[in-house]
């Protein structure tokens, strides 16, 4: 699969699919009626719906620097859990896809985590042929908000099932671990966007150059089918600071044309937002190749 690229200001942004797994369609549209979503987006008759885990990788011409914005769900599953979640490496996954750009995991220098469940950080660690647990990317500072890894480490009894201990203890446990505040600034045109709504201490990266910007929109918005305030995931911990998030950000992104990545749609990777009659929609359809630089 041909995988696209842009420029945005000082930084090369490059789209990195780690592979895509199926979630409930229940689950992902919380209270909207199936009557009402399934009309936009394919269900399987487990209820399913086709999920991309896209990342984003960010190289900036001024540090040299190389971020990878989270890294999909890695390989660490028993058969059971691949089936449950219909894991498929066989559209993309993540080695290849860095591979597809010309990058090795050796040439990742900072990983920016959007949150910590298990489809966002799972590729952060592998098990190699001796059943040892080995990081994907040695040279790489692992960047998560306080408040998340706090979330991480000690969650409630419904999001425990998102933070699995061999993704989070090696994330946790690494030297080069750096704890960030909300809304942190990594360096010029990069930064990230506290949102708290689907899980405390969620960061959006925020690329701005130029007369462009353009927003990773993680699980706030994880497909264009979400955009509408009241099409809340069920997963999210706290629906109404969501329906507080989207608002503010997606006026922004109206007002000021941002240009949203989506980490989760099988079928759109970016979008931008248009607002009519008080209600907020995809306007453009794009890949980053369709950005220009």
């Amino acid at each position: 699969m041909k995988q696209s690229h842009t420029s945005i200001g000082s930084f090369n942004l490059y789209s990195i699919e780690a592979g895509r797994f199926r979630l409930d369609g229940g689950a992902m549209f919380g209270v909207v009626p199936k009557t009402l979503w399934s009309r936009y987006i394919d269900v399987d008759d487990n209820n399913r719906i086709h999920m991309a885990m896209r990342c984003l990788l960010i190289e900036s011409k001024n540090t040299g620097k190389v971020y990878l914005v989270d890294n999909g769900s890695g390989t660490k599953f028993d058969e059971k859990f691949e089936q449950i979640y219909q894991l498929d490496y066989e559209h993309s996954d993540l080695l290849n896809s860095l591979d597809y750009h010309g990058f090795k995991p050796e040439d990742i220098t900072d990983i920016i985590f959007s949150h910590l469940h298990f489809d966002h950080c799972g590729g952060t660690t592998y098990y190699d042929e001796n059943g040892d647990l080995r990081h994907t990317f040695p040279n790489a500072t692992y960047h998560v908000t306080n408040k998340q890894l706090e979330t991480a480490t000690d969650p409630n009894v419904r999001e425990k099932a998102s933070f699995l201990p061999d993704n989070i203890n090696p994330i946790k446990n690494w030297d080069k671990l750096n704890l960030v505040g909300a809304h942190h600034q990594y360096e010029d045109g990069l930064e990230g966007l506290p949102v708290n709504g689907h899980t405390l201490g969620q960061q959006l990266p925020k690329i701005t150059g130029e007369n462009k910007t353009l927003v990773f929109a993680a699980d706030l918005i994880p497909t264009h089918v979400h955009l509408p305030l009241p099409w809340v995931m069920g997963y999210d911990m706290y629906p109404v600071t969501t329906l507080e998030e989207k608002e503010k950000y997606l006026e922004q992104a109206v007002e000021q044309d941002w240009y949203l990545f989506l980490e989760h749609d099988a079928d759109q990777e970016v979008v931008t937002v248009k607002k009519e009659k008080g209600k907020f929609a995809a306007d453009d359809k794009l890949t980053l190749s369709n950005i220009s630089g």
